[in-house]
């Protein structure tokens, strides 16, 4: 477990997943172990979405890559490549072709193993500032190759009436809840507010877009987006990627209401 400090701030980071964002006393972020969601965040690429319906293939330039819901990097492990008192870097590398043991086998899918036919990097680091997290992603590797990314962080709910701001408008978490696994689409958005008990404003650079989704009421997931996957039939969701040159960098920044 990796803690970051600062002031009355503390982070908990396990094998690169952000467990942990307590302001005061006051916990952001989902606790694993409580209803509606195994994780607290994870991280959604080279796809997002569902792939059932298109048999678990998805087209890409180099032919038909084998994935399931979301990609495969959240199979991988993270590795710890830098740690100081307020800040922490981890990473995972991918070979093309490399096969990836799928978690969701055999109970949620037909595919024991994923692979994608270009070789990777995807970097993770968290930065805790006096105001704010911020969670950094770098994408490095074969030029051209296509992806998409989606940062998913769960939010815990202390108040039985939480209220989500995006583009001047209030989302209930009933509003969340009807539209169920589909996700809700909150479109050309870099930052979204979600007003509890305290507050949580959540900042990006290059995604351009919100899903939101929960099945309870304690907790809720609002996450950044390059593609809304269900824009599409699962067959054509090689339409939302982007392709990568070189790098490709993505920011979120969580800063709590004052």
């Amino acid at each position: 477990m990796v803690k970051l400090k600062r002031n009355n701030t503390t982070v908990k980071i396990d094998a690169g997943e952000l467990v942990g964002y307590e302001v005061n006393g006051y916990q952001f972020i989902h606790q694993k172990g409580s209803p509606g969601w195994s994780s607290a965040d994870t991280e959604m690429f080279p796809i997002i979405g569902p792939v059932n319906e298109a048999d678990f293939r998805v087209k890409t330039p180099k032919g038909e890559a084998v994935q399931d819901q979301h990609g495969h990097l959240r199979q991988m492990d993270y590795i710890l490549e830098h740690q100081t008192d307020t800040s922490a870097v981890f990473a995972k590398e991918y070979e093309s072709g490399s096969e990836v043991s799928n978690s969701k086998f055999p109970e949620k899918s037909t595919e024991e193993a994923l692979s994608w036919p270009y070789d990777f990097r995807f970097e993770k680091s968290f930065l805790l500032k006096d105001d704010s997290l911020e969670v950094h992603f770098k994408i490095s590797g074969e030029e051209g190759m296509p992806f998409m990314l989606g940062y998913h962080p769960a939010f815990k709910l202390h108040s039985k009436s939480p209220v989500i701001l995006a583009k001047g408008k209030e989302i209930s978490l009933d509003e969340v809840l009807a539209v169920g696994s589909r996700a809700l689409q909150v479109a050309d958005c870099t930052s979204i507010t979600l007003k509890d008990e305290k507050e949580i404003t959540i900042e990006t650079e290059g995604f351009g877009n919100f899903m939101c989704w929960t099945e309870v009421r304690n907790m809720v997931c609002i996450e950044p987006i390059s593609f809304y996957p269900y824009a599409v039939e699962q067959v054509n969701l090689h339409q939302g990627f982007q392709m990568l040159k070189d790098s490709a960098q993505f920011k979120v920044v969580l800063k709590p209401g004052a």
